[in-house]
Order: structure tokens, then C-alpha cells, then sequence
């Protein structure tokens, strides 16, 4: 009778590191050591009706955007660091289609398990991924978005996932944009009406044929200010371009 034996926690994170390593090496297209397809037939099969639904969805919404915001988007020449929410992930690979004209774009999605998915929806909807988050990874996930920023690519980061809390900038976003020293860009995404889960961060669903308007503010970092400081800035700032017209739902006790 065999006994089962139970992983070795250690062995099982450094597996995840070397896959999630693996995946960022493909995507940037630089030798792995790995097969070459970071995310597997199968799983981009699976998410393909959800990635079909999304791009008809998309097609039903009224859009504005300022002749300024729209300046800052377009604009060419080096790579840029786009800072939004979580919560307005929704219309994200479609404003980079729209406005950034197929430039390439690495998002920064978690090393979990719900991250392997996401990162096959982004891949479906025309948008990379580099593994890792600020609890997961981090110090592996900013040297890989720093490479993204040296080959000229964009860069995309949620500040407040994958877990929350909600609308709280964490400090390695902050990190990452003064590391990059290029260009960044706070994206508003303020939904005139939405239904809002039930998740950590009352994420937001724009109601087929609502109007959106969309915000791109270029923000200048102060390299010399305090980090925490700083970040409470920023995020008040990208706060001020995504008004909640409704509040978020109570989340439910399990």
C-alpha cells in the first residue's frame, strides 16, 4: 500500500516561479526554456466564446474621449507605462486596439491559477502578459517589465489587484514607473451605467449600448518624493478620472 507524501512547499512555488518564468520568456519572445507557446491550445479553445462575446459587447458602447486624452494616447515614439484599476479591466485590451494602433502591450496578470486564465482571455483579446503581482513574484515580475520597457513595448499594471484592496495603490507600481523612467498614463474609465460584481473590487460591467468616457492623463513623478507619499498621490489621482456613479455591492459572508 503506497502512502502518499505531502509536497514540499518549497518545491511546488519554485515549479510555479520556473512555468510563470517560462511564460514571460515566450511572450517576450527570447530563448526559454520551455516550449515556445506560453499559453496552451487548450485553454485559449476554452476561453475563445468568452473572448467572442466580449469584442460584440464592446461594439454596442457609445465612447468619448477628450481631443486632449486622445493626444496623450496616440502618442508614438517610446513605450508607455498605463496605469487603471482592476475594476475597469473590462474595455482595457479595447482601448489599447483603438488608440495605441496594435503596438504591443504586456499586462502585469497574477502568477495564480485565476491569472492562467486571464492571461488566456488577454491573449485572445490581443493583449501579453508578464506573470507575477505584488505578492506573487514581484521582484521576477518588475525585471521582466523593465526588459518589456527596454525593447520599446507598452506595459499595463492594475495597482490595486489581484486581491485588493480596492482602489489602495500598492507601492510596486510606483516602483516600476520610476525604474522605467518613460512615460506614464493613468486611464479613467467613468461608465454612465454598469452592473458591478460582487468581488473584491465591485468590478464593473458596462450595460450594452451605455455611453463610456474615457480619460488618458499623463502624470509626471516626482523622483525625489517620498514612496508612500507618492503612491497616495498617485492613486488619488487615477481615483479622481474613474467616478463610481453607483456604489459597490456588499459582498455576501461565504
Amino acid at each position: 500500500m503506497h502512502r502518499s507524501v505531502p509536497a514540499n512547499p518549497l518545491l511546488v512555488n519554485a515549479a510555479r516561479q520556473a512555468r510563470v518564468n517560462c511564460e514571460t520568456r515566450a511572450a517576450l519572445n527570447t530563448p526559454p526554456e520551455c516550449p515556445p507557446d506560453a499559453v496552451p491550445l487548450w485553454r485559449r479553445v476554452a476561453v475563445w466564446p468568452a473572448a467572442a462575446l466580449i469584442r460584440l459587447w464592446w461594439l454596442t458602447l457609445r465612447v468619448d474621449i477628450p481631443e486632449e486624452d486622445l493626444r496623450v494616447v496616440t502618442l508614438q515614439g517610446e513605450p508607455t507605462i498605463f496605469i487603471l484599476w482592476h475594476n475597469r479591466l473590462f474595455m482595457a485590451a479595447w482601448m489599447i486596439r483603438t488608440y495605441r494602433g496594435g503596438h504591443p502591450l504586456f499586462s502585469l496578470i497574477s502568477a495564480s491559477s485565476d491569472g492562467a486564465w486571464l492571461t488566456a482571455l488577454f491573449s485572445s483579446l490581443g493583449v501579453r502578459a508578464v506573470r507575477g503581482s505584488s505578492s506573487r513574484l514581484g521582484r521576477e515580475a518588475v525585471n521582466d517589465l523593465m526588459e518589456v520597457l527596454r525593447l520599446g513595448f507598452d506595459v499595463g499594471i492594475t495597482p490595486d489587484g489581484p486581491r485588493g484592496p480596492m482602489y489602495e495603490l500598492k507601492p510596486g507600481a510606483l516602483v516600476v514607473a520610476r525604474r522605467g523612467r518613460t512615460r506614464v498614463v493613468l486611464i479613467g474609465a467613468d461608465y454612465e451605467s454598469s452592473w458591478r460584481l460582487e468581488s473584491w473590487d465591485g468590478f464593473h460591467i458596462p450595460r450594452p449600448f451605455s455611453r463610456v468616457h474615457l480619460r488618458y492623463v499623463e502624470a509626471g513623478l516626482d523622483e525625489a518624493r517620498d514612496r508612500d507619499e507618492a503612491a497616495r498621490d498617485l492613486g488619488r489621482r487615477l481615483s479622481e478620472v474613474n467616478p463610481d456613479r453607483a456604489p459597490a455591492p456588499v459582498r455576501r459572508r461565504a
